[in-house]
Parts: structure tokens; C-alpha cells; sequence
């Protein structure tokens, strides 16, 4: 039986049933109308407020770090929106990927297409700087139905639940891509193609330097400015969000000039002061559950 860290890694292991039941209902769960889903979502998020005590924490130690200027009232509100949201993704995820009868695009508004057709007139491959809003999943559909399009990803330890995601994503875009395959981002930056790529999680040290993020020390891998300069291609930020009575916005800002610079610190410095400029236009919706400084320069205290 293939294992890696004794984890299964054959879809067929016993040990990955409980996952198999879980993608099942997941799907059942998502043929359900999409009001329903975000009802229920929100639901979900405000039971996790109460018992995913961890996921709180780290929530509220993030929109305590990055928004000092609001009061304790309203951090602790921000970081309860924020986990009625996830709370919310969740739901959404699985209409998204299960229900292909939802047509998700009548609800849509985008702005800053010509940004990409812009580029592509030319030629050029664009690298779109993905950002971790709640909204990945759903708006990921939208895209994909925008543009001829891939992405990069990061596998799931649990071959059904990466089984399940890359499926999901497929649906809608011409291909993913592992992280590690540099390769294969090159190849497709050169011959033009658009390439969705999110460097704005804590991924270690490795490869990595620390810059600030909301004006805090945040391991931020250097990639996005190799990968452009070897790609030859355009950075884009792209940027989703939930609106009120179940619409959805897409924003593509404008590509980032001079970049890259030659400075590869400086260049992933800019990278995070982008992404935070469209977090702070939705803070509620962006993935604070995740420990986005757990790694800390050194002589700095642990934040979590």
C-alpha cells in the first residue's frame, strides 16, 4: 500500500472512506438552491464562532495585528464577519462545484477587463496575483468562464479531497498546476496564456523574506517576480468579493509597472502592499483563519 508520512495516498485505501462519505454529501449538499447555501453557511460560521475555538482564535489575532486602529468592539466584530464568511465559502464551494445548473454570471459585475485584453493583444502572458478571499471557489467558476485560464495550487495531503478541488476547478478552467512546477508556468506564460497564482500565505521561510503585510513581518515567498521576468509576462491583480442579495464582483486592477524591478525584496514588498489594498475594500471576506505570520523574523515574538 503507497503511503508518504504513513498517509494514504490510494484513493481505494479504507482509511479514506470517512472522506468518501464526506465528498458525497458535499455533493448532495450542493444541488441545493444557492440562497439556501449561504443561509446555511452563515449558519456554519456563526456555530464556528462558538466551538472552532482555534480558527477564532487565530482569526482575531490577525484583525487585531493588521486593524489596530479599530477598537477591541470592532476588531472582535470584523473577526466574527470574517468567520460567518468562511463559514459561508464553504457552502458556496459546493454549489460550485456540484450544482452546473446555477448560473452564477447573471449575478456578476467585472470591472478592468481591458487590462487583460490589453495584454493579450500583445501577446503577452498575464500572471494573475491571486488573493485568498472566501470567495476563491465560487469566483474561480466566474473566471473560468471569462477567460481561458489556469491556476496554480498547492496539493491536499487527502488524495479525495485534492481529488475533489482540482476536480471542481477543472470544471470551469483549462488546467491546474502544481506549485512546484515552474516549468509548466514558464511554458505557459510564454505562449500567452493567463496564469492565476496566489503567493499571499505563510509557506515558511524557504524561498521566502520577510516584508510587511498591514504593516506586520510576513514570510512572503519571492516567486511572483522570477516567475514574471522568466515568464515575460504582465502581473494583474485580481480580486473578487460578495455583494449584498447574492451578487458577486470580479476586479482586475491595472498590471503592475516596472515589475519586476531587479529588487526582489522590494518587488515582494509591493506585491503584499497591492493585496492589501483590495483586502481592506472587503476585510471581512479575506481567509484571516489562516496564520499568516506564523513565522516571525527572528527575535520576534511568536503571534498565535
Amino acid at each position: 500500500m503507497g503511503k508518504r508520512n504513513n498517509r494514504p495516498t490510494r484513493l481505494s485505501d479504507p482509511r479514506l472512506y470517512p472522506s468518501w462519505i464526506g465528498v458525497g454529501l458535499f455533493w448532495l449538499i450542493g444541488q441545493l438552491p444557492w440562497s439556501v447555501l449561504q443561509a446555511i453557511g452563515r449558519g456554519v460560521g456563526r456555530l464556528a464562532w462558538r466551538l472552532a475555538k482555534k480558527r477564532r482564535h487565530i482569526a482575531e489575532t490577525n484583525i487585531r495585528l493588521c486593524f489596530p486602529e479599530l477598537s477591541s468592539q470592532e476588531q472582535e466584530d470584523l473577526a466574527h464577519r470574517c468567520v460567518i464568511s468562511t463559514g459561508e465559502a464553504i457552502l458556496e464551494m459546493a454549489g460550485s462545484y456540484n450544482n452546473h445548473r446555477i448560473d452564477l454570471n447573471k449575478n456578476l459585475t467585472v470591472t478592468g477587463m481591458e487590462h487583460i485584453h490589453g495584454c493579450q493583444a500583445k501577446g503577452q502572458g498575464v500572471l494573475l496575483l491571486g488573493m485568498h478571499f472566501n470567495t476563491l471557489d465560487t469566483c474561480s467558476r466566474m473566471l473560468g468562464s471569462l477567460l481561458d485560464m489556469h491556476a496554480v495550487y498547492r496539493p491536499n495531503d487527502n488524495p479525495v479531497i485534492d481529488r475533489l478541488i482540482d476536480k471542481g476547478r477543472r470544471n470551469y478552467i483549462r488546467s491546474t498546476v502544481d506549485r512546484a512546477d515552474l516549468r509548466q508556468m514558464l511554458r505557459l506564460l510564454r505562449n500567452g496564456e493567463v496564469l492565476w497564482y496566489a503567493p499571499d500565505q505563510d509557506y515558511g521561510t524557504a524561498h521566502a523574506v520577510f516584508v510587511p503585510f498591514f504593516g506586520i513581518p510576513a514570510a512572503t515567498i519571492t516567486a511572483t517576480s522570477r516567475i514574471a521576468k522568466m515568464g515575460k509576462a504582465a502581473v494583474i491583480p485580481c480580486a473578487h468579493y460578495r455583494l449584498p442579495g447574492g451578487r458577486y464582483q470580479i476586479e482586475f486592477g491595472p498590471p503592475l509597472e516596472n515589475f519586476p524591478s531587479g529588487n526582489e525584496e522590494a518587488d515582494t514588498a509591493r506585491i503584499n502592499q497591492t493585496i492589501e489594498h483590495y483586502v481592506r475594500k472587503h476585510p471581512e471576506q479575506y481567509l484571516w483563519v489562516h496564520k499568516r505570520f506564523k513565522h516571525q523574523p527572528p527575535g520576534q515574538p511568536k503571534r498565535y
